[in-house]
């Protein structure tokens, strides 16, 4: 029996986890979902945006499927980024965005590719402060967290096409970018057998844009890593259709990449893909490869066939999308 925490979140993670949840319940696996709260609404009414219990059950479970969480684009005095704090408490210190051709309007073809992005240090440490019109934020890089997250861009490039490409910007930032690159390649000299080398991130963001089926797998800090994952799912059909995973040593969360998307939030239209292959994603993790497969490759026939959602052209809603994933497994 496999115990999943449900984070719903805000805006339309609350009416796509559950369309999620009924995917995974239809895989006829032994699952047993616990319910749980977090986000700005939980913000609003706790104080908390991660309350004592949601860590808890977290913990306790095997894997987490969370919905979207909203932030107010001001400070609020006490207010914590609900996916921050838990990526940060739990340390979750890899963020895995994989992104691949989809059978959808714009999606580039010969896609499958592995953003491995590091998601505990670097500039997002929040280390910000402002004297009048100077505002200076620190930037943390560490060998150990360094070293982590290319032992595991690694073993994922291990497991594909046996390449990784390391994303710095080395020239321009010597000591903090410089010792993550510098670390990143001697880890990369324990694996022989992977073709590994480096790139500027802005060579890399050409790159990517002019010949993005050259790449497999990608490791970087946290804001590269952040800004080129969002710019991979728009090559492959927007942010609607990416799923994602934060892992550390003991805990996996796994989300859709989109936002809460308050526009269309509570009318039943949202996409629910990112989140059902969220769900793929965390079934691989737990070592039910054959399902995950099912899942994402249901869920292609579906954006191949129809019915899908507006985001896409279409008319259906989150449910009527999910059920026709739902239809495509159990052919």
């Amino acid at each position: 029996m496999y115990e999943i925490c449900l984070l719903p979140g805000d805006g339309v993670g609350q009416e796509i986890i559950p369309e999620a949840r009924r995917v995974l319940e239809n895989t006829e696996l032994p699952l047993r979902f616990v319910g749980a709260e977090a986000g700005w609404a939980t913000f609003e009414t706790q104080g908390r945006s991660v309350p004592k219990e949601t860590l808890n059950t977290i913990v306790d479970t095997d894997a987490t499927l969370a919905g979207a969480f909203a932030s107010p684009k001001h400070k609020v005095k006490g207010f914590f980024s609900a996916i921050r704090y838990l990526r940060r408490e739990l340390d979750l210190y890899a963020n895995l965005r994989p992104a691949k051709t989809r059978p959808v309007p714009g999606s580039t073809q010969g896609i499958d590719m592995l953003m491995v992005r590091e998601n505990t240090e670097g500039i997002y440490v929040a280390q910000e402060r402002r004297y009048g019109d100077l505002a200076i934020a620190d930037a943390v890089i560490t060998k150990s967290a360094s070293r982590r997250i290319t032992r595991i861009a690694l073993e994922q490039a291990k497991r594909r096409d046996n390449k990784l490409v390391i994303i710095h910007k080395a020239n321009v930032l010597p000591i903090t970018s410089g010792l993550f690159l510098e670390t990143a390649l001697e880890i990369a000299k324990n694996y022989p057998e992977i073709n590994t080398s480096d790139l500027m991130v802005d060579a890399a963001a050409t790159k990517l844009v002019l010949d993005p089926g050259s790449f497999d797998v990608l490791v970087a800090t946290n804001l590269f890593g952040d800004i080129l994952s969002d710019l991979i799912a728009g090559l492959v059909g927007g942010l609607g259709l990416t799923p994602s995973a934060n892992v550390g040593s003991e805990n996996a969360i796994f989300e859709p990449v989109h936002g809460t998307a308050p526009d269309i939030a509570g009318q039943g239209i949202a996409n629910p893909t990112g989140a059902i292959l969220s769900a793929a994603m965390m079934l691989e993790h737990l070592g039910e490869n054959n399902h995950a497969k099912l899942i994402e490759q249901s869920v292609d026939q579906v954006l191949e066939a129809g019915p899908v959602t507006s985001d896409l052209g279409g008319t259906a809603t989150t449910r009527e999308f999910t059920d026709a994933v739902i239809g495509a497994m159990r052919l």
